[in-house]
């Protein structure tokens, strides 16, 4: 099966791979549709691991 290119600049939705017209739509769409998601994944406080180095 071949797919069109014709949609490969619009931004999509990684969860349920829909395609949306501009990133503000896709934005809505996600904290509409896909609530849980996105607030269980900002809950998450991220810092490095133990004995991670950072390079300068």
């Amino acid at each position: 099966m071949v797919l069109p290119i014709v949609d490969e600049y619009k931004p999509k939705c990684y969860l349920c791979n829909n395609a949306f017209e501009t990133i503000e739509k896709l934005r809505e769409h996600q904290e509409t549709s896909h609530k849980e998601f996105v607030e269980h994944h900002e809950a998450h406080k991220r810092e490095p691991a133990p004995g991670d180095v950072t390079v300068f």
